[in-house]
């Protein structure tokens, strides 16, 4: 009885663990499908097109950046992909010949993207 108690008891623990790990592979996937062309895989704005942006791709590991992040959870993140065409990001990617398609944001991807940032935000201190 012990041993299917401990059996459950784990199981149970990997059945909730499962939904965050795979909201972080989601923010991963649309972190690097979508943003690791300017801000790099380490967000440290080392991606091809950092530096082709006016101004320049922002490293969002810096102090200032992390505050924002911690200050206005989400908004930062949502505020920057959900920008109107015609803005910095599609103008340099247009000018650039680099094609995203295009992606109908939920929520779900908004927050995940979010955590996802900060994690490795948090791991590169």
């Amino acid at each position: 009885m012990k041993a299917l108690f401990i059996a459950l008891t784990g199981g149970l623990s990997l059945a909730q663990m499962a939904p965050a790990l795979a909201d972080n592979l989601n923010g991963k996937n649309l972190f690097t499908q979508r943003c690791a062309v300017c801000h790099g895989a380490d967000i440290k704005a080392s991606g091809p097109l950092a530096h082709k942006s006016s101004p320049p791709t922002p490293d969002l590991t810096t102090a200032a950046f992390r505050k924002r992040l911690s200050d206005y959870p989400g908004v930062i993140v949502s505020s920057v992909v959900l920008r109107p065409n015609g803005s910095l990001i599609p103008r340099t990617l247009r000018e650039n010949g680099v094609k995203i398609p295009p992606h109908a944001w939920s929520i779900d991807d908004l927050r995940d993207l979010n955590q996802y940032m900060v994690g490795v935000i948090s791991k590169s201190r």
